[in-house]
């Protein structure tokens, strides 16, 4: 009887270790959250334009974390929000996951019109501003630029999901021979939303102009960007911004998303 009850306690541990070696652990999935910057287009170089968040999964071991880009073009903070394009990734979202956002090239938009009514109020504050929204022909309250960027940070990190914030790429504009910089707008806003709700922070601008910079305007201009474009990347420009990017995740000095690089 003994030797029985012994024997069906091998097999049953037999089994437990066969079907937990079965049981694949789910992959860490990182979203992209943006505008066209981050995507531009289907993400498959129309008009030979790229955002970087297409060729950042080349810098990371993708099969060790799985990378959603749900960036798109034309999106400002808080169309984001608006289209539902947040709920649907909030949905998704699962402890331990990472969501890398980078906003605010189309938040200075005009908050309402009939063509786009994309903009958000400036700042960080808590403005808000009611209006009959001209192009979707429902009543909206828009709120600031921090608003929507603390909604994406706080929301991420109640599903358990691991934040990280991005200061808008640069445009191709150079002054006295270097980007020109603004110490103010969304790359400080960026910075402040993050620092405040408890969110790493990654200065892309800072770290693609020193990159633009180094080059000088006329190979930025022929190696990078486009005649008619001054904000959208070629597919190496793309690629030089997601460099940065990877170059920022590994400057994250306590956030684990840098052991998932190549």
């Amino acid at each position: 009887m003994k030797t029985n009850i012994i024997r069906l306690s091998i097999f049953s541990l037999f089994c437990v270790v066969v079907l937990a070696a079965s049981i694949k652990p789910k992959p860490v999935q990182l979203f992209l959250i943006g505008d066209s910057t981050v995507r531009n287009g289907s993400g498959k170089g129309a008009d030979g334009l790229w955002g970087w968040g297409t060729v950042l999964p080349e810098l990371f071991d993708t099969t060790k974390i799985k990378i959603h880009n749900h960036a798109i073009g034309g999106r400002s903070s808080r169309t984001f929000v608006t289209e539902g394009r947040w709920e649907k990734v909030l949905a998704q979202l699962q402890p331990g996951d990472y969501v890398l956002m980078q906003f605010g090239h189309n938040d200075g938009g005009a908050i309402n019109d009939t063509t786009r009514a994309r903009g958000s109020i400036k700042g960080i504050g808590n403005e808000t501003e009611e209006i009959d929204n001209l192009m979707t022909k429902k009543h909206e309250v828009v709120y600031t630029y921090g608003h929507y960027m603390r909604k994406y940070i706080d929301e991420a990190k109640a599903k358990g999901a691991i934040p990280i914030v991005c200061s808008p790429v640069p445009r191709n504009i150079f002054k006295d021979g270097k980007i020109e910089r603004s110490e103010g707008s969304y790359r400080l806003w960026s910075r402040q939303v993050a620092q405040t709700n408890g969110a790493d922070f990654i200065d892309l601008f800072e770290l693609i102009a020193k990159r633009y910079d180094a080059m000088g305007p006329e190979k930025v201009q022929a190696d990078l960007f486009t005649a008619k474009d001054h904000t959208h990347t070629t597919e190496a420009g793309a690629r030089v911004n997601a460099q940065e990017v990877a170059a920022g995740v590994k400057g994250l000095k306590k956030n684990k998303l840098k052991k998932y690089l190549k």
